[in-house]
């Protein structure tokens, strides 16, 4: 099993960027002031519900004690993250009431994809507030912020300080329905041949909020969809395509694939931005141990959702999604959450829970994950995240 606990690479880190943010350790206990996310249901803190309403089930129990706009029944590793550098939950770009964005914002919604969701490449379902959206709503973000500025002044209003973006840290937890969306459609191969689109994408993105002003980029990769309840149900596969832990092979080994693609086009990418932190962040494999070990970290289930209709091997039903009722063949059917959803690693068989996303953020913030290493240590006086 992986050892989370310390880093597997040397330190080789851009110089120019680590003197300027320790410069700013003596001026606040973190360096990043804020953090913008983009991505999809795994980091949504809401906005799919804000621009769809409302939210149902049981989603938020175990933290939040109701709804919370998240697939998730608690925190998910972008709020862990947030409370690691110690600022709020990020609010939704899409929730106009009762929203602050002075520590960041948050432009991931559920079913979103990196690719525009055009009908040639996606099924129905998908998202249409793709990357490409994602980041014209960040530049119209940044002309708010410089026009509030001007017009009130700084620290009036529920928006940062037009100096933010270089003091922030940008995140991506993106590409998961890029992935899985064609699966069953056209197969590994056929979706495969447009992962490549996917990581140039992910890169041409990070290079424009560069231009922005942004200088810290962490891009989450993909985890290892083989082993989710809800795939091993919907996706085509026999008995010789299963691991000893109950995971799909093909389907894992198209993740790896992926995976290095993504590596490759990170590497890439910051040779063109050598006075920049882009760092790929491996929750695959923290998630590959959890499905495949999940004793080990304290949890009871791997390829078994809690959220989802009782009496089937991985307790979901594609045709009844978690929290909802529905009538099939004339019974009617409650996909309910389990008692105690700590004990899995998958919420709802296609989103991780409050416990696993936790482990996860627990292995980033203490540096085992980064690839390059990154010096989040040295740039942030870290809080314990509970």
């Amino acid at each position: 099993m992986g050892n989370f606990t310390e880093s597997r690479w040397p330190l080789v880190v851009p110089a120019v960027v680590a003197a300027i943010l320790l410069a700013r350790l003596s001026e606040c206990k973190c360096s990043f002031e804020a953090i913008f996310n983009f991505g999809d249901s795994n980091s949504d803190t809401g906005g799919f519900w804000a621009a769809f309403p409302p939210p149902t089930g049981t989603n938020g129990m175990t933290f939040f004690k109701k709804p919370s706009g998240r697939a998730c029944d608690g925190r998910l590793i972008i709020d862990f993250l947030a409370q690691g550098i110690g600022i709020p939950f990020l609010s939704p770009y899409l929730k106009s009431i009762g929203s602050d964005y002075r520590h960041g914002a948050n432009y991931a919604t559920l079913a979103s994809t990196v690719l525009l969701p055009n009908t040639s490449l996606f099924v129905s379902g998908i998202s249409p507030f793709s990357l490409a959206i994602q980041l014209n709503q960040m530049k119209e973000f940044k002309a708010i912020v410089y026009e509030s500025q001007a017009t009130y002044g700084a620290g009036s209003t529920a928006l940062p300080s037009h100096d933010i973006f270089g003091k922030s840290l940008y995140t991506f937890y993106i590409g998961q329905n890029d992935f899985t969306s064609n699966l069953a459609a056209i197969g590994i191969a056929g979706v495969m041949s447009y992962l490549p689109q996917v990581v140039s994408q992910i890169a041409d993105t990070i290079k424009e909020i560069y231009n922005l002003g942004g200088r810290t980029f962490w891009v989450l990769n993909l985890a290892p969809v083989g082993c989710y309840p809800a795939f091993l149900v919907e996706l085509p596969h026999g008995k010789s395509d299963l691991d000893v832990y109950g995971c799909m092979i093909s389907y894992n080994k198209a993740v790896m694939a992926y995976n290095n693609l993504l590596k490759e086009g990170l590497s890439k990418c910051r040779t063109d931005l050598p006075d920049a932190f882009v760092v790929l962040v491996d929750i695959h494999s923290v998630m590959l141990e959890l499905f495949q070990h999940p004793a080990s970290y304290g949890l009871k289930y791997g390829t078994r959702a809690c959220c989802g209709e009782g009496g089937r091997a991985y307790n979901f039903n594609p045709k009844v999604i978690c929290g909802n009722t529905k009538v099939i063949n004339g019974t009617t059917v409650t996909a309910t959450a389990c008692a105690v959803p700590s004990n899995y690693v998958s919420w709802d068989g296609i989103h991780a829970t409050e416990a696993a996303n936790k482990i996860v953020a627990s292995a980033i913030l203490n540096g085992s994950l980064f690839d390059p290493p990154f010096p989040i240590h040295e740039l942030c006086d870290l809080h314990p995240i509970g």
